[in-house]
C-alpha cells in the first residue's frame, strides 16, 4: 500500500505523484506534498485577516522611511502586494514613495 493521501477536494483514492505535487485525476485538484508547511506560513494583517499576493492593504500607523525624511501616512492604500519571507514580509510599491518592504503588523486588508 502507498502512503499517498486521498484528494482533499473529492476524497478520491486514485491520487498520483507528479514531481513534488499530488494530482487527482478525477477532479483535477493539485496540491503540494508539503501541504502542512503551507498552513503554518499564513501571513496575517494587524487585525488577523489572512493576506495573499495581489491584495490591497491600508497602512494603520504613520511610518518613517529609513534614510529619508518621507513618512507613509495612516490610511495610505498599497495595491498589489507580494508576500515574502523575513521580518518585513510584504514587498510593495507605495505611490509617491517607490518600492519598499512593510511588516504585516502595520497594515490591514482593504
Amino acid at each position: 500500500m502507498s502512503n499517498i493521501p486521498a484528494c482533499p477536494e473529492c476524497q478520491s483514492e486514485y491520487v498520483y505523484e507528479d514531481g513534488n505535487m499530488y494530482v487527482c485525476p478525477e477532479c483535477g485538484h493539485e496540491w503540494s506534498q508539503a501541504g502542512d508547511d503551507e498552513d503554518a506560513a499564513i501571513i496575517r494583517d494587524a487585525v488577523g485577516n489572512p493576506l495573499q499576493d495581489g491584495d490591497t492593504v491600508t497602512v494603520v500607523k504613520d511610518l518613517k522611511v529609513k534614510g529619508s525624511s518621507l513618512v507613509v501616512k495612516v490610511g495610505t492604500k498599497v495595491k498589489n502586494i507580494r508576500l515574502v519571507e523575513g521580518d518585513h514580509d510584504i514587498d510593495c510599491k507605495v505611490d509617491g514613495m517607490g518600492p519598499m518592504k512593510l511588516k504585516s503588523s502595520v497594515v490591514k486588508k482593504a
